[in-house]
C-alpha cells in the first residue's frame, strides 16, 4: 500500500502545473533539493502546495471556483482555528456538496511529505554541511530512537488489548521549534535550513543563536492517551522534548 501522497495523487490524479512531462513526485524532489537552480522549498512549503493542489481538484470536481486568490482564502479557513468563518465556509460548501471535514481528513500534514520524500522516494538534500551537521544529526537519532521505542510500547499495548488497532497505527515523532515571543511553531529541520524561527521575530541577535538556545521551545504533545501514559517514561530519557504523534496507518 501506498503512502497517503501517493494515494491521493492516484485518487485525484494531481499533475504538475503546466505541459511538462515531470512527473508530481520528480517536481517534488526538484523543488525540494533546487535541482532547477531556485531556492529549495522546505516541507511545510511543499505541503502548502500539494494540499492547494488537492483541493483544487475537490472543487473543480464541484463544480466550485479554484482562482488561486480564492483558494487560498478557503485553505486558509479549512486548516485555521476561525470558529466563525469556517462555518460559514462549511455552509458554502456543503451547498457545493462538499464536506469540510473530509476535506480536512484529506489534507496530508508536512511529516507525510517528509515521509514520501525521504522514504517513498529516497530523496536526499544537500545541504552542503551534511557531513558535520552532528546538531541535526543527533536531532534525529533521538527522533528515531523515540519513534522505535513508541512503536515498541504500541505492540506491548496491543498484547495487552489496552489499544485498539494499534500494531496497524504510524507512529509520527515530530521534533518542532516555537518561537519565544509568539505562538510560531516550525519543524527543527526546516528552522535550521532556512536560519530561523520565526521571520517577524528574527533579529541580528537572533541569527547568531545556535539550535542549541531553543531547546526549551520544544514541544511535546503525544496522542491517543492510552500511548501518552505508556511513552512518558521514555520521553523523559531524551535530552529534549519532541513532539510525537500516534496517526492511524492509511
Amino acid at each position: 500500500m501506498g503512502c497517503k501522497v501517493e494515494t491521493l495523487t492516484d485518487r485525484y490524479d494531481l499533475t504538475v502545473p503546466g505541459s511538462g512531462d515531470q512527473s508530481l513526485d520528480e517536481y517534488l524532489v526538484t523543488r525540494w533539493t533546487g535541482r532547477d537552480g531556485r531556492s529549495a522549498d522546505g516541507y511545510k512549503s511543499l505541503t502548502e502546495w500539494f494540499n492547494k493542489r488537492l483541493l483544487k481538484a475537490l472543487y473543480a470536481d464541484a463544480d466550485r471556483e479554484t482562482l488561486g486568490v480564492h483558494l487560498d482564502r478557503e485553505y486558509e479557513l479549512v486548516t485555521g482555528e476561525d470558529d466563525v468563518e469556517r462555518d460559514e465556509l462549511a455552509a458554502a460548501l456543503a451547498a457545493d456538496g462538499l464536506d469540510i471535514e473530509r476535506i480536512e481528513r484529506e489534507l496530508i500534514s508536512w511529516s507525510t511529505m517528509r515521509h514520501h520524500l525521504k522514504g517513498c522516494l529516497d530523496a536526499e538534500k544537500d545541504t552542503g554541511e551534511a557531513a558535520t551537521d552532528w546538531e541535526s544529526n543527533t536531532v534525529e537519532v533521538a527522533r528515531q530512537r523515540t519513534e522505535e521505542k513508541a512503536q515498541s510500547v504500541l505492540s506491548s499495548l496491543a498484547s495487552k488489548a489496552r489499544l485498539a488497532d494499534a500494531e496497524s497505527a504510524e507512529v509520527d515523532v515530530q521534533v518542532k521549534l516555537g518561537c519565544p515571543d509568539c505562538s510560531v511553531r516550525v519543524p527543527f529541520d526546516e528552522a535550521v535550513d532556512r536560519g530561523y524561527v520565526c521571520e517577524q521575530h528574527v533579529s541580528a541577535e537572533g541569527e547568531e543563536k545556535t539550535v542549541e538556545s531553543w531547546k526549551n521551545t520544544l514541544l511535546a504533545v503525544v496522542t491517543p492517551y492510552g500511548v501518552a501514559e505508556a511513552v512518558q517514561g521514555l520521553l523523559l530519557e531524551e535530552p529534549f522534548l519532541v513532539e510525537a504523534l500516534v496517526l492511524p496507518a492509511l
